[in-house]
């Protein structure tokens, strides 16, 4: 049998964002074995049908060692396990996952750039450090893999034009990593408006302008209901519980943490807010339009994407909470318009993010299943 290993940086977003593929995969005939960092969840992996080998990684530091030690760690498992396929996500397994693959002898080796991340955003100094350095081993990663694909066309231009950091030949795109349209189903409004934001509390996803627009509604239409769900992890860039609980007692918002089931938020919720900085393509954004939400987000990478501005929801700028706050009101203002607009959500959803269609560009992309005529290509496939 055939072996596919999924380079994973963490293991929650295994079964959350990676589910349906490793099924996919499995049912054109793979084992499919993944690489965590723990065995946090290892129960959910095996329920996919993948086996879990744990390999320590800290996706957010830089360490030599550390970096040098879990490159060591996934050569030894490609060395043992002799997958056909390989694909690995975000930073550090697109660079030391291809890496070690291409030493170990992979012969397809796939690295997928889920977004710019935090670094392609800030502007500070040592930001700017890391950036180089980061780009340095994008650049030894990318020129190990032998296709790169990406989330929306903004990154794919960014990283093959701009910074130059993989040649054009070896990109493909596709349409984030889908939803699942049997899993999110389109559910009735509630009654009265309401707003719900789900995101890690960080400053880079927007939650900093989301609270001081949701202040600002909230003083003129109290009745309006704000939502906001996720963890805050205290990393860098996250914003603090001290400062995330001045909007909790003043009652701007009300916070729900974390939870395993996020569907019944956003059937609670009118219209679906995400005023991230940049994104892949935003996951809980389709997740919404397969519900048939409108959506509020940015006019930036990965998010316009998902917008057709003033037809399933708004496009608003970067860091710009008084227009955050205005498309809100609009909402408000317009009822009538929030189903009709949540409709145009569930149609564009259905036509570009439909899990299905994208696992099948992924398993074409990685040739799992065969190049079909007419189908779509970014690029020529080359195994350099």
């Amino acid at each position: 049998m055939k072996k596919f290993l999924l380079i994973s940086p963490k293991n929650r977003t295994v079964w959350n964002f990676r589910g349906d593929l490793i099924r996919d995969i499995i049912a054109h005939g793979f084992e499919v074995i993944v690489t965590g960092p723990d065995d946090v969840g290892a129960e959910k992996i095996r329920e996919l049908g993948a086996r879990l080998k744990v390999i320590p990684l800290n996706k957010n530091g830089l360490n030599v060692l550390a970096d040098f030690k879990y490159t060591w760690l996934l050569w030894k498992l490609i060395r043992k396990e002799k997958p056909d396929i390989t694909l690995g996500y975000t930073i550090k397994p697109v660079i030391f996952g291809a890496f070690a693959a291409r030493v170990a002898g992979v012969k397809n080796i796939n690295s997928m750039v889920t977004g710019g991340g935090y670094l392609f955003i800030t502007q500070s100094i040592k930001a700017k450090i890391l950036k180089a350095l980061v780009t340095l081993l994008y650049k030894i990663g990318f020129r190990c893999a032998h296709t790169v694909i990406f989330q929306n066309s903004d990154d794919l231009n960014d990283f093959s034009q701009q910074h130059k950091l993989v040649p054009v030949h070896k990109t493909r795109l596709v349409n984030g990593s889908g939803v699942n349209m049997e899993k999110f189903k389109p559910a009735p409004l509630p009654e009265l408006p309401a707003f719900f934001m789900l995101s890690r509390i960080m400053y880079n996803k927007g939650v900093k302008e989301y609270l001081v627009a949701a202040r600002q509604v909230k003083q003129r239409h109290p009745h309006v209901q704000f939502m906001l769900l996720g963890a805050v992890e205290n990393i860098q860039d996250s914003m603090s519980a001290a400062e995330l609980q001045t909007y909790i007692e003043d009652g701007t918002i009300e916070y729900y943490g974390e939870t395993a089931d996020v569907k019944p938020f956003y059937r609670q919720c009118s219209v679906y807010v995400l005023p991230s900085y940049r994104e892949g393509t935003p996951r809980t954004v389709l997740e919404a339009m397969a519900m048939g939400r409108p959506i509020i987000t940015t006019d930036t990478h990965g998010c316009r994407e998902t917008v057709t501005d003033g037809k399933n929801g708004f496009l608003v700028p970067v860091k710009d909470s008084a227009t955050l706050a205005a498309k809100m009101e609009w909402f408000i203002q317009h009822p009538e318009a929030i189903e009709v607009m949540g409709q145009e959500s569930l149609n564009l959803c259905k036509k570009k993010f439909d899990v299905k269609k994208v696992n099948e560009e992924m398993m074409r992309w990685m040739g799992i299943k065969v190049q079909i005529k007419g189908f779509k290509n970014y690029g020529k496939v080359v195994l350099a």
